[in-house]
């Protein structure tokens, strides 16, 4: 079996440990595999819950994409576990999204997901609080009207703050598309907020 331990990536301590697992759970380590679900999946989770607009949906994708993970083992070629995971989750949201395309739009995502919040310190101010909630509620509300693809292209870019590689080896496609989608994403916003910029002046 190739060591995965001989890439590059590996000089990384934190890479270098999931190769390690990945290796061992491609032995048939089960154990080895859970210890990365268990690194990574409330990452994934909060990536991906910006993405599908139910908490429990987003829940039941990242298990999801560890399923297709653990049964594709055999399909890692290598470079960085965390991008190999993010790509796996990414696309089983998307997948996830155009199944339920025909479905109303729900609230997007849950406000109650403290990740979507504004900081809340001792000194802060109750209208600058509420506007920025109501600014989140736009963009949120904005964003799960556009397709599936510029969605995740803009959650990867504007919010994650992956760059155009990264998005590009998460997704599977080309850096021209990516910033396609990004630059399409933006003009669709736009036009979804016209009736709101004040929310975003100042």
């Amino acid at each position: 079996m190739e060591d995965l331990r001989s890439t590059t990536v590996a000089d990384d301590p934190v890479q270098r440990r999931d190769l390690i697992l990945l290796e061992r759970a491609r032995s048939g380590d089960l154990d080895a595999f859970n210890d990365l679900v268990t690194c990574y999946q409330d990452m994934l989770f909060a990536l991906i819950v910006r993405m599908v607009p139910d908490r429990d949906q987003a829940s039941d994708c990242v298990q999801e994409a560890f399923f297709s993970a653990y049964r594709n083992l055999a399909g890692f070629r290598g470079g960085s576990v965390k991008s190999w995971l993010q790509r796996i989750c990414v696309n089983a949201a998307m997948d996830m999204q155009r199944a339920k395309k025909r479905r109303p739009v729900q609230p997007y995502p849950e406000l109650d997901d403290e990740s979507w919040q504004p900081p809340a310190g001792k000194d802060a101010d109750p209208v600058t609080t509420a506007l920025t909630t109501e600014r989140h509620r736009a963009l949120n509300d904005a964003l799960a009207t556009i397709t599936d693809d510029q969605r995740a292209a803009i959650v990867l870019f504007d919010i994650e703050g992956y760059d155009y590689a990264e998005i590009a080896e998460m997704t599977g496609v080309s850096l021209g598309t990516v910033k396609s989608r990004i630059h399409r994403g933006r003009l669709a916003l736009r036009d979804r907020l016209a009736g709101r910029m004040e929310l975003f002046r100042g």
